[in-house]
């Protein structure tokens, strides 16, 4: 799995950085930026900034990014500010050497791919724990002296930039930067859970527990057991707790079935799952 290799090898950490940093460029360069749509961020700053002034992106990103460095080694100290210099300066060295042209030539879908691979881009970039730098230094701000949400912040700041699109091109771009943080938040919330679920079952028998224990731990290395206590008859009774692939859930329910057709089992999905075979 991706963690584990990230766990293991500390190149692997930084090959996934560097993917999702220009995954992120490529969002900008390829389908953001050739339609005139900022959907916030510095990269969404650059844009606006290049529709009216005329300014090479790379050059707006790096400026807003090394300012919100600043700030952030005055507020934040330098520990965090280490953490975030490193992202703050390749990005806009990789949107300088990705190439920059309109991919397609419809706008809805351009905003659709620029939104998905931007929330790709920052999912990766979260899993190794990085970031781009830029707008999510006032958010770490605010949270840290006045205890705000920094993701209600982040949505402020990003709304800002999102807004300015309306003065820049027009309410259809206003309208399509706001569509595209949609596809952005399905997108990151897909990447952090949509590929790690798994299912939790629960599992109780009134007669053949134990057989179905034995026939599990031949098989799964992970069980637990607990003790419980029956609504209805007030007895006291095991439950055995498993969690597994989703893959792997017809042949659990087979197999159960087979020992006690009458088992009773709750199944819900999970995600996030660490430790044992799923590694941290």
């Amino acid at each position: 799995m991706m963690t584990n290799n990230i766990t293991k090898h500390s190149w692997f950490r930084w090959v996934i950085f560097l993917i999702g940093l220009e995954i992120v460029a490529i969002s900008i360069n390829l389908f953001y930026a050739p339609i005139n749509v900022a959907a916030g961020g510095s990269t969404g700053i650059s844009i606006l900034v290049d529709a009216v002034w005329g300014i090479d992106r790379p050059i707006t990103v790096f400026v807003v990014n090394m300012l919100m460095l600043i700030l952030a080694a005055i507020f934040l100290g330098m520990k965090t500010t280490k953490n975030i210099a490193l992202g703050s300066l390749v990005l806009p060295l990789l949107m300088k050497i990705t190439p920059s042209f309109r991919a397609t030539n419809d706008d809805l879908l351009a905003v659709i791919y620029g939104g998905a691979l931007m929330g790709l881009g920052v999912s990766l970039l979260y899993r190794v724990n990085a970031s781009s730098g830029g707008t999510t230094i006032p958010p770490m701000i605010l949270k840290k002296y006045f205890y705000i949400n920094p993701a209600i912040s982040l949505l402020a700041v990003d709304m800002i930039v999102i807004f300015m699109n309306i003065f820049v091109d027009g309410w259809n771009a206003f309208l399509m930067a706001a569509f595209s943080q949609v596809v952005t938040a399905i997108t990151m919330n897909y990447c952090e859970t949509g590929f790690d679920k798994k299912y939790q079952v629960r599992i109780m028998s009134n007669d053949k527990l134990e057989d179905i224990k034995e026939s599990l731990l031949e098989t799964y290395k992970g069980l637990t057991v607990y003790n419980v206590v029956g609504g209805h008859s007030d007895n006291e009774k095991q439950q055995l707790l498993i969690v597994i692939d989703s893959n792997e859930y017809g042949g659990l329910l087979r197999s159960i079935h087979e020992i006690d057709p009458d088992a009773f089992m709750i199944t819900s999905n999970v995600a996030k799952v660490h430790g044992g075979r799923w590694g941290i």
